[in-house]
């Protein structure tokens, strides 16, 4: 049986995946930042739920060692655990530009130093990231979102050279909307009422939004990343990116066929 250790499993693509690699036979390692509230994960079959933090450094060792305790050997390390922001930069906080980061690039690449000397030790390992089409392509209001996925992008592409020679594969995971709770709980605003300069602009953007949001095919299912994730792990192929969902594949295709100021001008054109 081979083992997939998880970050932020506690909700949305992390938990769907939790459920779909066990139910395929998976040891799974579900970590989230509160496992005494957990009830329907640990009561599936080789299934661990362990305490771990991304932002707090002392709690990823512990989870790690109990992970392979338990099941001797980790194949795939899925970085998911992350948070969007959306709203005016310059109302937001330093503390929630640094917290941005800290969650979903600095979490992310202590989780793979992390895990890197198991993997070394093994001869071998997968690492996956969630990234987004949010990397690759960007919507007004989410600078500090998109900022911290390019930089995912950026990391995992570059590393992927390094643990090539060592055995160990980089692959990417490119989600658009998603049927999730990403834009309630895993989900911060900034937006500013006082800045009137930008009324404006947040009025129809916002409206525009809400439209889009109503759209019965506006996200794809989480079962659709699960599914992706799962094919990343097993597919053996040195594919490095994978677009879930209609619109990420609409959007990126859109970006890199588009002349830049055109396809500038559309994104701006459709949401103001």
């Amino acid at each position: 049986m081979k083992t997939i250790f998880i970050t932020g499993a506690s909700t949305g693509i992390g938990r769907t995946t939790v459920k779909y690699f066990a139910g395929r036979g998976w040891n799974v390692a579900a970590t989230m930042r509160s496992p005494e509230q957990e009830t329907e994960l640990t009561s599936l079959n080789n299934v661990l739920v362990l305490r771990l933090d991304v932002e707090k450094e002392d709690t990823i060792q512990p989870a790690l060692a109990e992970a392979i305790g338990r099941f001797g050997k980790i194949d795939v390390l899925l970085n998911n655990a992350g948070y969007g922001t959306m709203g005016l930069i310059e109302a937001a906080t330093e503390e929630q530009i640094r917290r941005q980061f800290e969650v979903n690039v600095f979490g992310l690449i202590r989780m793979t130093k992390a895990m890197l000397p198991h993997f070394r030790s093994n001869q071998e390992g997968l690492l996956i990231n969630i990234s987004s089409m949010g990397g690759r392509v960007t919507f007004p209001t989410m600078s500090l979102y998109h900022a911290s996925k390019f930089a995912v992008e950026g990391f995992s592409e570059s590393v992927s050279y390094e643990l090539a020679s060592l055995n160990i594969k980089v692959k990417l995971i490119e989600p658009g909307a998603i049927k999730t709770d990403f834009g309630g709980r895993s989900m911060e605003f900034f937006f500013n009422d006082a800045l009137t300069d930008y009324q404006p602009f947040t009025t129809a953007f916002r409206s525009k939004l809400g439209e889009m949001e109503k759209n019965p095919s506006y996200a794809s299912p989480p079962e659709m990343v699960a599914e992706t994730i799962y094919q990343a792990a097993t597919d053996g192929t040195p594919q490095f990116r994978y677009v879930v969902g209609e619109d990420a594949k609409m959007l990126i295709h859109m970006k890199e066929n588009t002349e830049e100021e055109e396809y500038l001008s559309n994104i701006a054109q459709h949401f103001a």
